[in-house]
Order: structure tokens, then C-alpha cells, then sequence
């Protein structure tokens, strides 16, 4: 089995990292809180603090690296003051980080390097466009801009292969938006629809990436959109899940327009042959 670093061992990296070394793998895992530490430890995954910076790593990014093949990188971008005016726009903080990342895999055993990338790159509209990986984004927020500028970057870099997956809204067991939306009131866009994927997809996407890694050759240096094929309305979908979970039900504003977009995942079922698993 390979040797696999997954670059952010949080909500979604520790339970890939878990699964991928029940089915085998060796697994270096990076967090930036030494609390966990040992909580990485206590799973078998080899665990390294690191940090990226704008201007340096801290932590041992040459050992976190060293004897992997596969690099998956799940770091969000955690921009403060997220903005779509872009006179505010903040500076290019997460694009630096991967670039000063980027030296330290040319010089180590990497060559597949998988990108953890977001639908948030694809703008909403009026129309509620479809859009597929044909289509060029045109981000409106700061996060989707510097997203789809690493995506960029890592395709373009010839020294390793780069494969991107841009996934929808995450939610899990115990994520999902009606938590924080239940009894609220006036929510905007009520008629938008939902593009939503479980966890246990996303670790199921990964882990037929890796398992699949030499017949899926000639898939990498490409991106796939990866939501649920499920686009209901956000009014439905999270009043339908108060009454599930027996919460207040959210109430929402019709006054304004709404906005919003549907991601189409045809391409992962197709190219990649999976098949989504867990309805959200």
C-alpha cells in the first residue's frame, strides 16, 4: 500500500485519514493544535504540527512529506472579513501559504497531489445557472477567488499530478445548516437550490481516487465537481429537516429575488465511476 499525507487532519482529513489506514494505508496526518497530537496518535496516524504561513511553514513539512506518494490538501482558506466587494478584497493570504508549500512537494517522493477545492468558485445568479466543470467560475467571494487560484497553480505544475475536487456544502451526522438556521427568521433565498454532499462521500471519493490510482491514470490533472444530485429548494430541504429533528422551523423572506446555482457531479459518476452513497 502507498503512503498517503493528508495536509489538515480536521472535520473531513481525520476521519479519511482513519478510514484510508483501516483499509491498509499508511497515513501521515498534519493538525495545527499540539492538543491534538496525541488524539491523531491514538487513531495510528503518523502526526506532524504544521503550520502554514504567508512567509513560512512552521512544523517539519520535509518528515510530514517524506515517503508519500499521494499529498491531499484540506485546509480551508479562513479568510476574516469574507467579502464579494472587491475594493475590500483582502490580500492573497491562502494562495502564499500554497505557494511556499508547493517547493517543499517538488523536492519530496509526492506525485499525486489531490486539492480539496469548494463549488463556492461558481457565482449564484437569478437564474439559478447549471453549471458543470465546462463552465470558467467567476467567484464573487474572496475564499472562491483564492481557491480557484490554487486550483490553477497546482494544474499547472508539471513536476507532480494534480487532481481537484470541488465539493459542495459539507455536511455529516452532526453538521448540517438547519442546526444554526432552526427559528430563525427573514433567511434570504428561499427558492435557491441546495448543493449539499455528505462526509461519508468525500472520504468515499478520495478513497476510490487512491484505491484506484493506477487504472484512473490518465483521470488526474483534471477537476471534478462532487454534490449530492439532489437540488431541492433551501426552503423545502431545511423545513423538511426541522421536522425531522423535531426543531423550529426556520421562517424565510420571499420579498427579494432569489439567487443561487445547481452543480451538476455527472462527470464524477462518469469519469471516476462513483456512485454517491449517502443521501443528504
Amino acid at each position: 500500500m502507498i503512503q498517503i499525507s493528508i495536509l489538515g487532519c480536521g472535520w473531513l482529513g481525520f476521519p479519511l485519514a482513519e478510514s484510508l489506514i483501516k483499509k491498509g494505508f499508511s497515513v501521515n496526518g498534519s493538525t495545527t493544535s499540539l492538543d491534538k497530537i496525541s488524539v491523531l496518535r491514538s487513531s495510528g496516524i503518523m502526526s506532524f504540527q504544521i503550520t502554514l504561513n504567508e512567509n513560512k511553514i512552521e512544523g517539519e513539512i520535509e518528515d510530514f512529506l517524506e515517503n508519500s506518494e499521494v499529498l491531499i490538501i484540506d485546509i480551508p482558506p479562513k479568510l476574516r472579513g469574507d467579502t464579494k466587494d472587491t475594493s475590500t478584497a483582502l490580500s492573497k493570504t491562502f494562495v502564499e501559504k500554497i505557494k511556499n508549500l508547493i517547493p517543499f512537494i517538488e523536492k519530496s517522493s509526492v506525485k499525486k497531489v489531490i486539492f480539496v477545492s469548494s463549488t463556492s468558485v461558481y457565482s449564484d445568479d437569478l437564474n439559478f445557472k447549471i453549471f458543470t466543470e465546462k463552465d470558467q467560475p467567476q467567484p464573487e467571494t474572496e475564499s472562491g477567488k483564492q481557491l480557484l487560484e490554487v486550483e490553477t497553480i497546482l494544474l499547472e505544475n508539471t513536476n507532480f499530478d494534480s487532481l481537484i475536487l470541488r465539493f459542495g456544502g459539507l455536511i455529516g451526522e452532526n453538521r448540517n445548516p438547519i442546526k444554526f438556521l432552526s427559528g430563525r427568521k427573514d433567511i434570504e433565498n428561499p427558492d435557491a437550490p441546495i448543493n449539499l454532499i455528505h462526509q461519508k462521500d468525500c472520504i468515499g471519493i478520495i478513497e476510490k481516487i487512491i484505491l484506484e490510482i493506477q487504472n484512473l491514470e490518465t483521470k488526474w490533472n483534471e477537476i471534478y465537481n462532487a454534490a449530492y444530485p439532489f437540488h431541492p429548494t433551501r426552503k423545502n430541504y431545511y423545513c423538511q429537516k426541522a421536522l425531522e429533528q423535531n426543531l423550529p422551523l426556520p421562517e424565510f423572506d420571499s420579498s427579494k429575488p432569489s439567487i443561487g446555482k445547481v452543480i451538476l457531479s455527472k462527470k464524477i459518476e462518469t469519469i471516476l465511476g462513483y456512485k454517491f452513497l449517502e443521501k443528504i
